[in-house]
């Protein structure tokens, strides 16, 4: 079956002086990838909605929401990283 390509929003929750989030920040940018981003450090409200959502406070998180499907929350610097180039991939 194939995956899904219906990306309704994507969402990563951040936090501007994490060093994992700094790494994401930078493989985003080289990609020329753009998503929208929610610091958890400015808001207690950001990190209750990423806590509430997907299970924990941690950050980098990439929410993905897709159109008829559960919203996904993805940890993991390498593994939100590596979404994007497949992402890019894929799109070319």
């Amino acid at each position: 079956m194939a995956r899904s390509t219906k990306i309704e929003r994507l969402t990563l929750y951040q936090s501007l002086l994490c060093p994992f989030c700094v790494k994401t920040r930078k493989a985003l940018k080289s990609l020329g990838m753009k998503v929208a981003m929610k610091d958890v450090g400015l808001s207690g409200k950001v990190k209750q909605e990423l806590i509430r959502g997907g299970g924990k406070g941690q950050v980098p998180c990439l929410r993905i929401e897709r159109k008829g499907e559960p919203t996904k929350w993805l940890y993991e610097s390498n593994d939100i990283i590596r979404y994007f180039k497949d992402r890019k991939a894929n799109s070319l």
